[in-house]
């Protein structure tokens, strides 16, 4: 079965030969590899292809940047470039597809949950840490290996700032932090309730303005009773400042089973967490762990009671 999509030599692609396509690039398996090109179409013209190239080296320079520092196990996180010709970038095939249509058929379990919220906000940590943001991040920007691993993978809306960057402060177009942080929250959201949300960040934006702004509150979904609702609550009403400071709340809630003799570690982690987000924000950190110490309080409660 023939596509609208072409190579380009301006040949027919294949429908068996297509793994996805997004709004520049196509994406095509090639002898167990996965082939990122600048999408084509009968109907393109010869500046939207123009764009599409550029996207497409735009996102070689971000991968460039994130495979830059091999020994960092939080690299991994990133799906693996293999290699990068001019109009192409060829990447390791991810059997399980994208994460957004595995939440369609199949529902994973508490700890495949929480595992897959750990580690793409560790990678955040990671890919904010070498001077990136992601801009889109959305559950159909992932994929899974044969494993279920998961692995961010498209970086051609990126915005790639200069390394020693201040990443608290940064501001590309109004791209920032927060709203990299505030996507993550959807994620987790997606990824524990299987309902997909989409957020427009551009709806209250001024018509001499044109920057994303966050939205405000009352237009997300509400998150009390939802597991890790804390953690989603505070990337999305700004308590989580940095994405390292999602992580150490997730850590805590990863933590081994509670017992006696390591409460004390547990409260530790929790003090620790807390006075480095409360120099930042102290009010709405108190909230936070407030919030949060209910939920591991909770936790520690049931875990007594089936020890």
């Amino acid at each position: 079965m023939t596509t609208p999509f072409l190579d380009s030599e301006g040949n027919s692609i294949p429908q068996e030969h297509v793994l996805g396509s997004g709004s520049s690039a196509l994406v095509l398996l090639q002898d167990d590899v996965a082939v990122k090109i600048p999408l084509k179409c009968l109907w393109s013209d010869t500046y939207e292809v123009q764009t599409n190239t550029q996207k497409l080296r735009h996102e070689q320079e971000a991968y460039r940047r994130l495979q830059g520092l091999p020994h960092d196990q939080r690299s991994s996180g990133v799906v693996r470039c293999i290699g990068m010709l001019s109009e192409s970038t060829q990447l390791a095939y991810m059997s399980n597809g994208d994460l957004k249509s595995f939440l369609t058929k199949s529902r994973p379990s508490p700890q495949l949950q929480l595992s897959w919220c750990y580690e793409i906000t560790r990678t955040l940590t990671f890919i904010h840490e070498r001077c990136i943001l992601v801009t889109d991040i959305a559950s159909r920007n992932f994929l899974l290996d044969s494993d279920l691993s998961i692995k961010f993978c498209d970086f051609s809306e990126a915005s790639i700032l200069p390394l020693g960057s201040d990443m608290k402060t940064v501001d590309d177009r109004g791209f920032n932090t927060r709203i990299d942080i505030g996507l993550l929250g959807t994620v987790v959201y997606e990824i524990i309730t299987g309902e997909a949300l989409q957020v427009e960040l551009f709806e209250d934006y001024s018509l001499t303005d044109g920057r994303p702004y966050w939205p405000k509150r009352e237009l997300l979904p509400e998150t009390t009773g939802i597991w890790l609702g804390e953690i989603i609550e505070g990337c999305w009403n700004g308590r989580f400042q940095t994405a390292q400071c999602v992580l150490e709340a997730l850590d805590i809630i990863r933590s081994p089973r509670i017992s006696q003799s390591n409460v004390y570690q547990l409260g530790q982690a929790t003090r620790d967490w807390t006075n480095n987000s409360i120099k930042r924000h102290p009010f709405m950190t108190v909230i936070g762990v407030v919030g949060l110490l209910l939920v591991l309080g909770r936790k520690v409660a049931s875990q007594f009671q089936t020890a």
